[in-house]
């Protein structure tokens, strides 16, 4: 695929798919990586946690001493918080590196050049911690002008439940609502104005900050297109995602699939083991799978969609055309020579 002219929205589209049939060895191969490396690390946290809190998990499930104390429970409390924290660590680390590994890819996928999946990861890792950066920017300045007016709405909360005035609560539910309603385009605008930062940083190589302007000034005119083909991008996504699930939680549901007939109506606490870990199996299989197509298409769009606005903005397809010939030579051997 050799971007040569401004992209329709179907063609960019069709060329997030195309880039995952043509590169799917090199994106997929990250994305279990990713996976693969994420599930082990929460197993290994999880293990940890729970021989860490045996004692206390088992006195407060036998019932024997009556209610639990809070020597009892802060022990659970801190290991449910630090699966909590190193849950969040991982998933972050390995959504950022499939953000950066799909514009990777595509800066190949424009050009029509191979990619392996060692160099994809070493050109992700590289700009991975800018890249998280850029996302919690992103948010710090999405939140900014939301940030007083839920102050004041909390502060009116407070007020109203200190005096202890039930009836003002309903009129003060209305109001949140109403701020609500309000704050919510601004942070849309904010999300799409900023929306094209992450491919930026890895096309460009650039720091978080020069990302959020380049993204500004590239979505300054063309606001509305970048939403609807963002959000079409989102919303196939998350179509194909639940396609790919519904069968799995189908037959799931289906009674006596993983309990057998003959187990009676008090099955053994080994039955509904097996079916519990089954039916979790099966869940697990198809959120992973699901996964992989809402973490891959969301970026390939994305960076698609920054491809065609350099392209409408600053002629860039000439350039691509320029540097996808040069490689032709590399790949396919010199041309025939000419016929005169």
């Amino acid at each position: 695929m050799v971007a040569k002219a401004p992209l329709r929205v179907s063609e960019t589209l069709s060329g997030a798919f195309a880039t995952i049939g043509r590169y799917w060895k090199p994106l997929i191969g990250v994305a279990l990586t990713l996976f693969g490396a994420a599930t082990l690390v929460m197993a290994v946290a999880l293990v940890v946690a729970a021989s860490a809190v045996a004692s206390q998990w088992d006195e407060l499930t036998s019932g024997s001493s009556g209610s639990p104390d809070a020597d009892e429970l802060v022990p659970l409390g801190v290991a449910f918080g630090v699966l909590m924290v190193v849950g969040m660590i991982v998933y972050l680390l390995a959504s950022a590196m499939m953000q950066a590994a799909a514009p990777v890819v595509l800066q190949e996928a424009v050009l029509g050049r191979p990619i392996r999946f060692g160099e994809v990861w070493k050109r992700a890792w590289s700009r991975v911690w800018s890249l998280i950066g850029t996302v919690f920017l992103t948010g710090l300045v999405m939140l900014i002008p939301m940030a007083p007016l839920m102050v004041a709405f909390a502060g009116l909360m407070v007020y109203t439940v200190s005096l202890g005035d039930e009836d003002g609560a309903l009129p003060l539910t209305l109001i949140g609502a109403l701020v609500g309603l309000l704050i919510a385009p601004v942070g849309m605008w904010l999300w799409v104005r900023f929306s094209l930062a992450t491919t930026i940083v890895v096309f460009e190589n650039q720091r978080p900050v020069g990302a959020l302007r380049r993204s500004a000034q590239l979505v300054r005119g063309t606001w509305w297109r970048v939403f609807g083909v963002t959000l079409l991008g989102f919303g196939i996504a998350a179509m194909i995602g639940f396609m790919i699930q519904m069968p799995f939680q189908m037959i799931g549901m289906l009674p006596g699939l993983f309990a057998p007939a003959d187990t009676g109506a008090e099955p053994s606490d080994g039955a509904l083991i097996a079916m519990l870990g089954s039916v979790m199996l099966l869940s697990f299989i198809s959120q992973m799978i699901s996964q992989l197509i809402t973490m891959i298409l969301p970026p390939l769009v994305n960076g698609l969609l920054y491809v065609d606005l350099r392209m409408r903005t600053e002629n860039l397809g000439p350039v691509l055309a320029g540097a996808a010939a040069q490689t032709l030579p590399e790949q396919y051997g010199p041309p025939p020579p000419a016929h005169v």
